[in-house]
């Protein structure tokens, strides 16, 4: 009986290996084809692990906000927000620790610590005899529960008047938004259109501006604006946006001279203008590079410090998320859970963004990037 079970057993299991041996057989695929499977499979390997390591200060951000100064300080604590479990013993609150007894782990609460001897209460049985352990109770782990502190945004909300420092925020964002690519679009429709003198040379010089540092138009700008009495308004943040810049209008460019300018032609013909053939011509086709710069300028003006802090130091009430955060962090630096917090919360708005329009993003970047 039990050689015919062994020849069935055999039997089954020279099914499936013959059946592999012939598909093993029948694979026409060429060698080097499925050495780029594996190449390809390494490939993506070594992505995923990038990305992970890339996202983990943003993982642990997210920990940290949800978690109690305590929780924070704490030594042995966990990576997630947890408390130490405890056990209520003839009006004493216990912590429950890790004990190792007779090969196993059990979770009793620690009633008279000792340096060579503790003694603990099992919580599962507290009218049973008190147990005697041998040896440091230092060396055992606390037993851990889940506890988030969700308490943290809602302090966040109302210690540093987040919904005053996110209007303002936004309202410059989408203001310098809208003046961003209203300038870049004309002047980068200019370049890409238009023959007139000097074009050449006046594009060279606006891409040079690119590579002007920042400093050395401090002072100058600062004293125009300051003569102008714009500083401690938003003026000197929204209104060089309405005058185009270096880098977007580059973008534009070379996103208007991959449209064909038989397109421009044929709406010549119909009757079009300059102005309605940028409209309804090249636009249309543009939605990809507009969206780019919309996203690139929404979050530079979002993060920006330096100018709020440059001009609108002296106005709380017109102040960005940038500068109430900072200052904010210089209050509560004992407290990394809050702090964490508001980071998080301004972080919101711009990655919804991106994610609703990475698709138009990426292709903007990926065409704009053709040869011209």
């Amino acid at each position: 009986m039990a050689t015919l079970e062994g020849n069935v057993e055999s039997r089954d299991l020279a099914v499936p290996r013959r059946r592999w041996r012939a598909a093993r057989a029948n694979d026409t695929r060429h060698p080097r084809m499925r050495g780029d499977g594996r190449r390809s499979f390494l490939i993506t390997l070594i992505a995923v692990l990038a990305v992970a390591a890339f996202l983990s200060p943003m993982l642990r951000s997210a920990m940290y906000a949800i978690k109690s100064t305590d929780q924070i300080s704490q030594a042995g604590t966990p990576v997630y927000p947890a408390d130490p479990v405890t056990f209520t013993y003839q009006g004493q609150e216990l912590p429950i620790l890790r004990v190792p007894i007779d090969g196993t782990i059990r979770e009793l609460a620690l009633f008279e610590p000792g340096r060579k001897q503790s003694t603990f209460i099992d919580p599962l049985a507290p009218a049973a005899a008190p147990i005697v352990w041998l040896g440091s109770w230092r060396t055992l782990e606390n037993v851990w529960e889940f506890a988030p502190h969700w308490e943290n945004f809602a302090k966040v909300w109302s210690l540093i008047d987040y919904p005053r420092l996110l209007f303002n925020t936004l309202m410059i964002a989408i203001i310098g938004t809208i003046g961003t690519l209203l300038s870049c679009t004309l002047v980068a429709y200019g370049f890409a259109r238009f023959q007139f003198p000097g074009r050449t040379v006046l594009f060279t010089l606006l891409i040079a501006t690119i590579f002007l540092p920042t400093a050395v138009t401090i002072i100058p700008t600062y004293t125009i604006y300051s003569k102008l009495g714009w500083v401690g308004t938003w003026l000197p943040l929204l209104v060089p946006t309405f005058f185009a810049n270096a880098f977007d209008v580059f973008l534009m460019r070379q996103y208007f001279m991959t449209i064909p300018t038989e397109m421009d032609e044929a709406a010549a013909i119909d009757g079009a203008g300059p102005f309605r053939t940028l409209w309804s011509v090249l636009l249309p086709q543009a939605i990809p590079v507009v969206v780019a710069v919309a996203i690139f300028h929404l979050v530079y003006s979002w993060n920006d410090f330096f100018g709020p802090v440059l001009y609108l130091s002296g106005t709380p009430d017109l102040q960005t998320l940038a500068l109430g955060l900072s200052r904010f962090n210089g209050i509560h630096y004992r407290d990394p859970g809050l702090i964490q917090a508001g980071t998080l919360m301004t972080l919101v708005i711009p990655v919804v963004a991106f994610l609703l329009t990475q698709r138009f993003f990426t292709r903007g970047l990926v065409v704009t990037g053709v040869e011209k």
